[in-house]
């Protein structure tokens, strides 16, 4: 009686056994490819994946443009991490968990790492015909400063005069704005970009009109807006120009 009691047990065991090994080998699986288009300058970067550093043309660190192609496989109820890294500060830039559900969102996957800001976008410095003067615009910490939840707002550049010169209806976070060109008029006198709720003419944070200073430079300008506090006031700054990186 003891012997069969000892081999049910065992038989139990041994099928217990057998279906944790099927069901560790029995996950859902998927294929994941990630496209990488970056830039950074000055700093130099690292990707990560899972902990372990991405080479790039032989290398584990890299700055300017930075392009590869990852392809892995993304187990179900798993995630996998990839982490863009400050190679000589150590500091973590930024941070994408990819899983099972998520891969389509990062088959493509771009970033600018530029001097105090990180953009996640695709850029490309907009073809500006001689004498003419191009303005692309993206507002990536609208409401850091402002606290204001709208995701864009209306933009309306004009000359010192007051004369519009071209008018931005949604300034978001994610993209620049569509180009709009104009005349060169002057290499000195700047021009003002007003911030407004989309739509209207009331500033999108605040009573006060909200006006951004912004050099003019002939041919094209991709302008980085900022809020910032200045003496404990909301300001804008528009003193990044994207299209001198490209």
């Amino acid at each position: 009686m003891k012997k069969l009691i000892a081999l049910i047990l065992l038989a139990t065991l041994s099928s217990c056994a057998d279906n944790t090994v099927m069901e560790r080998y029995d996950k859902a699986q998927k294929p994941a490819t990630v496209n990488i288009k970056g830039y950074s300058k000055p700093d130099v970067l690292q990707l990560r994946l899972n902990g372990l550093p991405v080479s790039i043309n032989g290398s584990t660190s890299y700055t300017d443009k930075i392009e590869t192609q990852l392809s892995f496989v993304v187990d179900e109820g798993e995630t996998d991490d990839l982490e863009i890294y400050n190679h000589q500060t150590g500091a973590q830039i930024a941070r994408y968990k990819i899983n099972y559900d998520n891969t389509d969102q990062y088959k493509n996957l771009y970033f600018f790492n530029l001097p105090g800001i990180f953009l996640q976008t695709y850029a490309v410095k907009p073809q500006v015909n001689l004498g003419k003067v191009g303005f692309e615009f993206i507002f990536p910490n609208l409401g850091e400063y402002s606290g204001s939840t709208l995701q864009n707002v209306k933009g309306v550049l004009k000359r010192e005069n007051g004369v519009i010169l071209a008018e931005f209806e949604n300034i978001g976070k994610d993209n620049f704005t569509a180009v709009k060109i104009y005349n060169y008029f002057s290499a000195t006198a700047p021009v003002y970009l007003e911030l407004y709720k989309p739509g209207t003419l009331e500033p999108y944070s605040g009573p006060n009109l909200i006006k951004v200073k912004i050099k003019q430079d002939i041919g094209a300008n991709m302008i980085v807006l900022q809020e910032k506090l200045e003496n404990g006031q909301l300001v804008v700054k528009g003193e990044i120009d994207f299209a001198d990186y490209l």
